[in-house]
């Protein structure tokens, strides 16, 4: 999956609290998954949509229900581009702060 579609699905707000409950309790419902979200069910079933593009979890029928789960696979790639990027700022902000440092001493 494509890491701005990663970022995309995350933007969102109920999006991320939906992952947060499925990081808590490994599979859930559609319906379980919706109960303490403040939106409509049509909405809900967006907002899967966008994050199964994504990657970020996976659906399968048992029975006459659709069960959700993350695929936490999705976010290494999103996770590793923090990494560098982690890296790269810290670096810099090292370098600046030694460099204020000096200034502030002469």
């Amino acid at each position: 999956m494509s890491l701005d579609q990663t970022y995309a699905a995350l933007s969102d707000p109920s999006r991320r609290a939906m992952l947060q409950r499925l990081a808590q309790t490994p599979e859930l419902s559609i319906s379980e998954l919706a109960a303490p979200l403040p939106i409509a069910l049509p909405t809900v079933m967006k907002h899967l949509d966008v994050l199964s593009r994504a990657g970020l979890i996976q659906r399968h029928k048992t029975g006459r229900t659709v069960m959700v789960s993350l695929a936490p696979q999705a976010m290494d790639e999103a996770r590793a581009w923090l990494e560098r990027t982690s890296a790269f700022w810290s670096e810099r902000l090292d370098r600046l702060a030694s460099l204020v440092e000096k200034q502030e001493n002469r």
